[in-house]
């Protein structure tokens, strides 16, 4: 079975943004990544990469910024009310966290700045404007439900917890 839409696929992954560590692994969870493919759960670069692929199969790959988080954008910035935020107390300047938005849903944000009742948030994600390195190994390639397909993601271990 080869990777394809609307398969689940499991593969362990490293990423780096061109420095000498990587800045994200599945090997140090211990667990590998279970997508859906063809419902943009992933980004578009490691996406294409994967089709065509089957289990046992270790590859690299290259992302260039279009097809990964896309370019950095200037000022590209919001003040926003920390009752938004998990811990918003707890935050600082440099802090990585998420941001519940009721139109685009969670969205990865850098702190610039915390008030006493606002944070200024960079709304580009933290590898906007990379080049992403992949390296990728397959671990497992099934079927989707038809309850997976209708919610755009994969169940189960490694993907969706309902």
């Amino acid at each position: 079975m080869n990777v394809e839409a609307n398969k689940v696929v499991s593969f362990h992954y490293s990423v780096s943004d061109g420095g000498s560590e990587p800045v994200d692994s599945s090997r140090e969870r211990g667990e590998p990544l279970s997508v859906l493919i063809g419902h943009g759960n992933i980004i578009p670069g490691l996406e294409q990469a994967l089709l065509g692929r089957a289990v046992g199969d270790r590859f690299e790959v290259s992302v260039e910024p279009a097809q990964a988080y896309g370019e950095r954008r200037a000022n590209f910035t919001q003040r926003v009310p920390k009752k938004y935020f998990d811990r918003g107390e707890r935050l600082h300047a440099g802090d990585v966290t998420v941001l519940h938005t009721r139109e685009a849903g969670p969205r990865t944000v850098v702190v610039l700045k915390v008030g006493s009742s606002v944070i200024d948030v960079d709304l580009n994600h933290p590898l906007a404007g990379k080049t992403l390195s992949f390296d990728v190994e397959i671990t497992a390639i099934r079927d989707a439900s038809d309850e997976e397909i209708a919610h755009r993601h994969a169940h189960g271990a490694g993907g969706h917890e309902h």
